[in-house]
């Protein structure tokens, strides 16, 4: 553990850390601020393109990228965040999501552009297909699709099956072995569908799981009200000043915040990570930079509300009760704080932290298989499907501390081909916005040729 931990700290490093927030911020000015048509990407989500090609809806697609995305991170990620950076790191994890909304507009508009059809018909895309085809490197396709398909089993597989045993255990006192043996055949009913089935899924599971934890969070903020106003001001004026220890928080600098707030940020959306274009390109639509917009929203939920939400909960509530909180980290400071909250904190905690968990399942499963049907072909798919459903259980009675720093390290690892593919075809990015939003023609047909490979 100490050899991953040194790993990780170099992998996840300063290096890391500019390169992804450099590529959200380089992408922001490219695309004259795409973030100002979020709006209307959550409009063409709800609007389908019924004439176009591919294999599932637009919100289909981002329905299974939210549900892979929306995860433990978002709740424990950010009490990490406050617990290592102060409440001042909250506001950088807002702002990282702010950025962080450029480069996956620029993922999905590569996916939707690059994308192949299988021999079966489907269509297959993401980072891989962009490194091979746009940028003519296939060996870099290679290494992303054996990153990220090794990264796969960590994050999001073992490490959400322990969180959501260990979140019943905790809760209702139910053995790991039983939640594991009834999430195992949860998980395999659908996943052996392929991702119709899991699209199917997460179309229902995510607007449920996003809302009820969305409308907990709200009542815990009516509840903290008096607090609320000095929360904000906390978190904006600590995201920029050294912060003494004291009010339930610990002491923290501004360089702090920021690392810690990135970082956090960083993780929770996963943009410029590489994965959520992998199902974007199996997306109904009529041109890449249609989808591109649906798919930019999933940070706007993700960072921009979810984990906005979570910190402002938890600042609110260390406020009100600073004794209580004081010293706490990670998981134990979101436990202790959502459990202060009578009836209602604990059961928005639980059932938020059960389904994030489970649909990050789902949705993986998914970024998994497209990896290894990109590096030996369509025989990969049931033995991936069944060795995923069987990961699912041993996941959920095992302790994980490795395997978890080993998937943090792949994860970084996947990160870079990705962020190569980002900046180097930013240029097609950036011509393909100009032919088809800032030119007032979003109802345009591509005519980019999608050719078939033997996968």
């Amino acid at each position: 553990m100490d050899v991953i931990s040194s790993i990780q700290g170099v992998v996840w490093g300063p290096v890391m850390l500019v390169l992804l927030f450099g590529t959200h911020v380089f992408l922001t000015i490219r695309t004259r601020v795409i973030q100002r048509y979020v709006f209307k990407g959550i409009k063409l989500s709800v609007t389908p393109d019924k004439e176009a090609e591919g294999d599932v809806s637009g919100f289909g697609a981002l329905a299974t990228a939210l549900a892979a995305t929306i995860g433990t991170g978002n709740i424990v990620g950010v009490a990490t965040a406050i617990a290592s950076g102060g409440p001042g790191a909250v506001f950088w994890v807002w702002i990282t999501g702010c950025f962080g909304i450029a480069s996956k507009y620029g993922e999905a508009v590569l996916a939707i552009k690059y994308r192949v059809k299988g021999k079966d018909g489907g269509m297959i895309g993401g980072p891989m297909y962009a490194l091979e085809r746009g940028l003519k490197q296939k060996w870099l396709g290679v290494l992303f699709a054996l990153f990220a398909g090794l990264a796969c089993f960590g994050i999001g597989n073992g490490t959400q099956g322990n969180s959501i045993t260990g979140m019943v255990n905790s809760t209702f006192g139910v053995s790991p072995y039983i939640t594991g043996a009834i999430l195992t055949v949860l998980t395999g009913l659908v996943i052996l569908g392929g991702v119709k089935s899991i699209a199917k899924v997460c179309e229902k599971l995510v607007p449920f799981m996003a809302g009820f934890y969305i409308l907990g969070c709200i009542i815990i903020l009516v509840l903290n009200r008096a607090y609320l106003g000095e929360a904000l001001v906390t978190i904006v004026s600590s995201a920029f000043t050294p912060r003494a220890a004291g009010g339930g928080f610990i002491g923290s600098t501004f360089m702090l915040a920021v690392r810690f707030g990135i970082a956090r940020g960083l993780f929770t959306n996963e943009a410029g990570l590489g994965s959520a274009p992998i199902v974007d390109a199996a997306a109904v639509t009529r041109n890449p930079v249609r989808q591109g917009l649906i798919a930019m929203t999933g940070v706007f939920w993700d960072t921009v509300i979810v984990c906005a939400l979570t910190g402002l909960v938890l600042v609110s509530s260390i406020l009100r009760n600073p004794g209580e909180l004081q010293g706490l980290t990670g998981g134990d400071l979101t436990s202790k704080a959502f459990g202060l909250i009578p009836v209602v904190g604990p059961i928005v905690l639980t059932i938020g932290l059960i389904t994030f968990a489970w649909s990050t399942i789902l949705g993986w499963s998914y970024y998994g298989e497209r990896c290894w049907v990109y590096l030996v072909g369509q025989k990969a798919i049931m033995p991936f499907r069944i060795l995923w459903t069987i990961v699912v259980f041993i996941g959920s009675v095992v302790s994980l501390d490795l395997i978890w720093g080993v998937a943090d390290i792949l994860n970084a690892l996947m990160a870079f081909p990705n962020l190569i593919a980002l900046l180097g075809l930013s240029g097609v990015i950036v011509a393909e916005t100009k032919k088809y939003l800032f030119a007032d023609n979003m109802e345009g047909w591509s005519d980019d040729e999608i050719p078939t490979v033997d996968k």
